[in-house]
């Protein structure tokens, strides 16, 4: 299989799962204990159906939205992942400069394998930092401060990683940061060598925003389940948040969001933006998805928050059903990084291709000009 048969994300998967050693492959793929809400995030868009409207002129349809105070070009970004380098030699260098060349959101990890300043140096588009709160204060205020420094046009809080998901194919395969060797996952390694010789003679893998700080799954081996669980502050709070909105001063999202209760309280410490988001179904299994919660929070909140729509997304019609119910954007994880694995920047930069057509597409068939035209009535849910 080549990037070149890829057309859809099943596609992009299928490829990665070719071209990556086993546990890192899972490491992207999988999520929490049964995986029940994993499956859900992408299933539930399949509970309602779109109603296009005819015989209106589409010659021209402008698919352009503003979120977190940037235009970007479609309303689909890359949500913030972890190591990149682990899936392609060019890590977010390839992911950032994809992003950018689409004109959308390259949002950075905490847990990035390229540092805040070196990614503002491969990509001038709008760029989103992700905070998580650690233990250590002094890293949390240095992680908003240099993103201050860099440039970043927004900056997120993951709220729900207190504790990492149990994650069971992790515990399989013997997932670390970084990797190691292990008699199960020696065989395939060596079954994968375009990948281990990049990795082992290519740029040092280091978590390279919080390596000055700690060698936490820097120059140790340990399970980013283990990173989690030994680094992030349990104890956090609205208050934590609130702080960090405070010190960042620009526009701000939560990440993590499911319930009204907390879209209300969201508004009231000042975020700017919710993210509706499960993280990607690899934290609390079998809860609901974030397309099931979307019409309930919007209706509460919608008017005084921009809400967006993270988890699921592998189509562009899902990106449709999302905005008719009044998320502002959409955002994707796992896709895009099936797309780096595949193929680097030009796996990624398929892949957006592909979506931005079937949302231009999409929009042509339902007879809407614009993301403001998606609203309720062109969407109906079965009953």
């Amino acid at each position: 299989m080549k990037l070149s048969d890829c057309y859809n994300v099943g596609d992009f998967r299928k490829l990665a799962k070719q071209k990556l050693p086993k546990p890192i492959f899972h490491y992207i793929d999988g999520g929490a204990d049964d995986e029940v809400t994993l499956k859900r995030n992408t299933s539930s868009f399949d509970k309602c159906d779109l109603i296009p409207s005819v015989l209106t002129d589409v010659s021209h349809v402008d698919i352009s939205t503003t979120v977190l105070g940037q235009k970007i070009n479609f309303p689909l970004f890359l949500s913030p992942t972890a190591m990149h380098q682990m899936y392609h030699s060019d890590g977010e260098k390839a992911t950032s400069r994809a992003a950018e060349k689409f004109g959308t959101f390259f949002s950075l990890s905490t847990m990035a394998t390229s540092s805040i300043e070196q990614v503002s140096e491969f990509a001038s588009g709008p760029k989103m930092f992700q905070l998580y709160i650690h233990k250590d204060q002094g890293l949390t205020d240095n992680l908003i401060d240099r993103c201050k420094q860099s440039g970043f046009k927004a900056m997120c809080l993951t709220v729900d990683t207190i504790v990492a998901g149990n994650r069971e194919r992790d515990h399989r395969t013997g997932f670390t940061t970084p990797p190691s060797l292990t008699l199960e996952s020696l065989f395939s390694f060596a079954m994968h060598p375009e990948w281990s010789l990049k990795y082992l003679f290519g740029p040092k893998f280091k978590l390279a925003n919080i390596a000055h700080m700690t060698n936490k799954g820097t120059s140790i081996e340990m399970s980013i389940m283990d990173y989690i669980n030994q680094q992030f502050d349990t104890s956090m709070n609205w208050k934590h948040a609130e702080y960090a909105i405070k010190r960042w001063g620009g526009p701000f999202a939560l990440k993590g969001i499911m319930s009204v209760e907390d879209a209300k309280r969201a508004i009231d410490i000042g975020a700017s933006a919710i993210m509706i988001s499960n993280h990607g179904g690899r934290q609390l299994d079998g809860s609901r998805s974030p397309f099931d919660q979307l019409e309930t929070i919007v209706d509460a909140v919608g008017d005084k928050i921009e809400v967006i729509l993270d988890g699921g997304i592998q189509r562009g019609t899902h990106v449709l059903k999302a905005l008719a119910l009044g998320a502002k954007a959409c955002s994707m994880g796992k896709a895009y990084l099936y797309a780096l694995s595949a193929g680097g920047q030009p796996g990624v930069e398929r892949l957006l291709s592909k979506l931005k057509d079937e949302i231009e597409r999409g929009m042509t068939l339902m007879g809407c000009r614009s993301v403001q035209e998606l609203t309720k009535d062109k969407i109906t849910f079965d009953k």
